[in-house]
């Protein structure tokens, strides 16, 4: 995939890096409070999640193949799914209440949305199906 055939020519002008970003730096802010920053193994795990989900876009971005690129986008997007699913677990034992999980997991669901957006512009792309 040449920078021509690219939409954009930064991972950082991704809508779902964007995303994958605001996401990260939530739950960092979400993983300092005083219940959930005491439980070290919960906190680094689901920072590394979301993490992962913005590392794994620019990754993908970078590696300026298609087929490479939806491989990190997969991965990208499982690391999304499991960041909701600590995200539960924190809801769970009290680490956060209910607003904050709300908002978290509307954030987590959106930008898995976008990255699915974008796995399915590349997927259209690919198979000559471009968009319409």
């Amino acid at each position: 995939m040449s920078n021509e055939e690219r939409l954009v020519s930064r991972f950082e002008e991704l809508i779902a890096w964007q995303k994958a970003r605001l996401l990260t730096r939530e739950v960092y802010t979400v993983t300092r409070n005083s219940k959930f920053s005491a439980d070290h193994g919960l906190s680094r795990q689901i920072q590394r999640a979301a993490v992962s989900v913005m590392s794994n876009i620019a990754e993908g971005y970078e590696r300026a193949n298609p087929n490479e690129f939806l491989h990190f986008l997969n991965i990208a997007k499982g690391s999304c799914a499991e960041v909701r699913s600590q995200l539960v677990v924190a809801y769970d034992i009290g680490y956060i209440d209910t607003d904050c999980y709300n908002q978290m997991m509307r954030l987590a669901e959106e930008t898995g949305r976008v990255i699915g957006g974008l796995r399915q512009s590349i997927i259209r792309k690919r198979t000559g199906q471009g968009l319409k």
